[in-house]
């Protein structure tokens, strides 16, 4: 084996050794120590085992090799004579001060270790806390078309967001959804576009069944919800995230507040919005909550986690358009603050809002996603049905909707705006749900 510098160094007491009258204890003869102290070369025998199975029997070493790290063989080295006092405290200094290094590298590794395990177990103890559900592939439904030919969709990560209307928990079926929301990842560049789906949209809901958007998971939960995507949209959507109010709120005020720009126009809805926040319907005005912290000017400023979910809420400024661009607003303000974040402050948010979350992602899955959320760079955002692409007016017994005038011309531009296709040719589906809602909104008003 080939010996570096340090290696080849003499210590002290070996040169005086090698230079008086006295043999080294452990020479086989006085010709083999001569040999050795003449030449300055190390043996074949200077190999780590071998050292270490000199010194163990009493014999120093033939090449007068000292490893660093072979302390334990201090008693044996010590016992040399013709050493001098001085020569002797001299060393024993060096040898303390390189076992207190050792001790301290080992001692930090030690720390590291523990922190990321205990991170590991935090993770795993928050993931039992969250709402599991489990679909299969026989669950999720898509048109023909995309699961036979759609080749594009596979270089994205495409992940349904829900926000519900939930004050006590609950996120599953015969809950409403405020939120419907599509993230596309581009997963070789990291981009991020979003796009809201109107609650209010006139869709088949997955069931050959028309009305609005939201219908679908009150009806059959996160599965029906998806389904509804992926037939009206040609999409491929397999996972989702529903969260209820309180993991928002949670989220943002463990990332600070998020920066929001707020209108004069919105302040006192804000206000209202913070007082009723966990009003059920048919309580009466004593149930308003008092206790919050007003806006009370316009501008750009920090929210906190009730004011930004306030914030969210707001529909009577702008209608449902106006709404879900305020949501995107305060998604994509919390990813920032989450980009700037330390891992620490991430698992301590996860821990947090968990119980009040509802995924089919798994714990591979959600560390995937979350280790690369500093990588993440959100590109565009959108609503559909798009602006000249749409209208409203009441449907019968729907109530008010927002209609796709043409959800064919729709599911081509959305395809351009998520994955830059400028030409796609929606499903034949696709153009069967165009025409029935083209049908049945013929003898509305749709402005």
């Amino acid at each position: 084996m080939a010996t570096n510098a340090r290696d080849r160094e003499e210590f002290p007491e070996e040169k005086r050794s090698r230079s008086g009258s006295h043999k080294s204890a452990g020479s086989s003869s006085g010709k083999g120590a001569g040999k050795g102290s003449a030449s300055g070369k190390t043996s074949s025998s200077g190999k780590r085992s071998s050292s270490r199975k000199a010194s163990s029997s009493g014999k120093a070493s033939s090449s007068g090799k000292r490893y660093d790290d072979d302390w334990e063989d201090e008693p044996v080295r010590k016992s040399h004579a013709g050493k001098s006092s001085g020569s002797k405290k001299k060393s024993s200094s060096k040898k303390k001060k390189a076992k207190q290094r050792k001790r301290l590298l080992l001692f930090a590794a030690e720390i590291i270790a523990l922190v990321v395990l205990l991170g590991a177990i935090m993770t795993v103890n928050s993931l039992r806390k969250m709402e599991k559900i489990d679909l299969t592939e026989e669950d999720i439904k898509f048109n023909p078309k995309v699961e036979e030919e759609n080749v594009v969709q596979k270089g994205y990560r495409n992940i349904a967001l829900f926000g519900v209307d939930s004050r006590k928990g609950k996120l599953g079926r015969g809950q409403r959804t405020d939120t419907i929301m599509i993230a596309s990842i581009n997963m070789d560049t990291k981009k991020v576009k979003l796009c809201s789906v109107y609650r209010d949209t006139y869709l088949n809901l997955g069931t050959d069944s028309y009305n609005k958007a939201n219908a679908a998971y009150a009806n059959g939960g996160a599965e029906q919800a998806l389904n509804m995507l992926n037939w009206n949209l040609d999409m491929n959507i397999t996972e989702y995230m529903t969260v209820g109010f309180d993991a928002l709120i949670e989220t943002i005020d463990a990332l600070g507040g998020v920066d929001i720009d707020v209108h004069e126009n919105e302040i006192s809805y804000l206000n209202d919005y913070q007082r009723s926040m966990y009003m059920e319907e048919g309580d009466p005005p004593s149930k308003l909550n008092e206790n919050i912290v007003k806006v009370t000017q316009s501008g750009m400023q920090t929210l906190s986690g009730l004011q930004a979910t306030a914030y969210c809420r707001i529909r009577y400024i702008g209608n449902d358009y106006g709404r879900t661009e305020r949501q995107r607003k305060v998604l994509m303000a919390c990813m920032e603050k989450a980009k700037k974040a330390n891992p620490a402050t991430l698992i301590s948010i996860l821990n947090k809002v968990i119980g009040n979350t509802q995924t089919n992602l798994d714990l591979a899955e959600m560390q995937e996603i979350l280790s690369d959320v500093s990588s993440y760079e959100i590109v565009a955002q959108g609503g559909m049905p798009f602006e000249e692409l749409r209208g409203s007016g009441k449907i019968g017994s729907k109530g008010s909707c927002v209609v796709p005038l043409d959800l064919e011309a729709n599911v081509k531009k959305l395809h351009e705006f998520l994955f830059d296709i400028p030409d796609y040719e929606p499903s034949e589906q696709v153009k069967e749900y165009s025409r029935k809602i083209a049908a049945d909104i013929s003898g509305y008003r749709i402005e």
